[in-house]
């Protein structure tokens, strides 16, 4: 199923607002992993089962994923903590913003496991976790967008510092930058704090603000 937006005009940038994620966007969020043949609805990292019984659910029972998302939305969990890019009328694009204790899961990978970056005190660390930006929107600056405005709306959280884990390489396709595109991270003043090639560890350190669920 190709984006609904492809066969129009194509948008820009000056068409885009950032925003973080809340029950509202829920219908917009929902479309967009839809439209775009992306089954996992944002709940991999949560997801408490193996690869095989993941792929199951992406195949036979996506609608079950949907619902987490939609009741992690409601309930303003950590789980469904993020950005959105709202333009042309709908919501084109998706960062996953979470506190790195939610993101337990991503840690826990071989290549993570144990790292010294990760050591000393945790509080405060939010986790990019993940990318989706809409067909007809990819390759414009969409998730250059968001990883600015995380910069920016992070410490009202009460963020210290942001992680990230962008794989590195020439020509990888958008699939293949679902953890985000490593040159927008270090434009934005990450910097590699351990480096598995094609897998860096990137961080960018914040001034936190008072913590808010509902600022930004």
């Amino acid at each position: 199923m190709g984006s609904a937006l492809a066969s129009r005009e194509a948008p820009t940038l000056s068409d885009l607002r950032i925003e973080p994620a809340g029950p509202e966007h829920e219908e917009g969020l929902s479309a967009l992993f839809e439209r775009n043949d992306s089954p996992c609805f944002c709940r991999w990292w949560h997801f408490e089962g193996d690869k095989n019984a993941w792929e199951d659910r992406c195949a036979n029972a996506p609608a079950e994923s949907r619902r987490e998302l939609s009741g992690r939305l409601a309930g303003h969990s950590d789980e469904a903590r993020g950005l959105v890019a709202l333009g042309d009328g709908q919501l084109v694009g998706w960062m996953k913003l979470s506190p790195a204790g939610v993101m337990q899961k991503l840690y826990a990978q071989r290549l993570y496991r144990g790292l010294p970056c990760f050591e000393g005190e945790r509080s405060g660390v939010f986790t990019i976790g993940c990318f989706l930006v809409d067909e007809a929107w990819r390759r414009r600056g969409v998730a250059r967008a968001l990883v600015d405005a995380a910069v920016e709306i992070a410490p009202r959280w009460g963020a210290r510092a942001l992680e990230a884990f962008p794989r590195r390489g020439d020509a990888l396709s958008a699939q293949e930058m679902w953890t985000g595109p490593a040159e927008a991270l270090t434009d934005a003043g990450f910097r590699e704090v351990f480096d598995f090639k094609p897998y860096p560890v990137l961080r960018r350190e914040l001034t936190p603000v008072a913590s808010s669920r509902e600022s930004g």
